[in-house]
């Protein structure tokens, strides 16, 4: 496993708007399916020592766009058991790219109130989703042949 990839974490208040780079020693293929295949997200979209099940913690992802293997969008808001959203949300647009060899999800995250971005900065944020990329570096090794 490489130890000198790229992750890059930036927060424009002005902006309302959070941007992650990060590179992955695996497939663009194997990196695409780990964020948009549910048995391969549920075992590392979690910071540890807390697991990811789906339909465990009540979330609406509304996809609204989706190129496959480049890019997808979607809406993110908390909600309760019914679906009801706790607003407001965030809008999410993910971009992968082959790096020779490596993959880079580029992430932007848009949040329409500057109140909520900050909340979600001060709760640990940044910190969490470095540990759940760190989890998808960990299940990618195992994963990826002969690396």
């Amino acid at each position: 496993m490489k130890n000198d990839l790229l992750f890059d974490f930036t927060v424009d208040k002005s902006k309302k708007m959070v941007f992650i780079n990060r590179e992955f020693d695996a497939d663009l293929s194997l990196v695409w399916d780990a964020f948009t295949k549910q048995e391969i997200l549920d075992q590392w979209w979690a910071p540890k020592p807390f697991v990811s099940k789906t339909k465990e913690r009540w979330s609406i992802q509304k996809y609204t766009s989706i190129s496959p293997k480049t890019n997808f969008k979607l809406l993110n808001a908390f909600a309760d058991k019914d679906e009801n959203p706790e607003l407001p949300g965030s809008e999410w647009d993910l971009n992968f790219s082959d790096q020779n060899g490596t993959t880079k999800v580029s992430v932007t995250i848009y949040n329409e109130s500057l109140a909520r971005m900050e909340k979600m900065i001060e709760m640990g944020f940044k910190e969490g989703f470095s540990m759940t990329l760190k989890s998808l570096d960990e299940l990618l090794a195992t994963l990826s042949p002969s690396r």
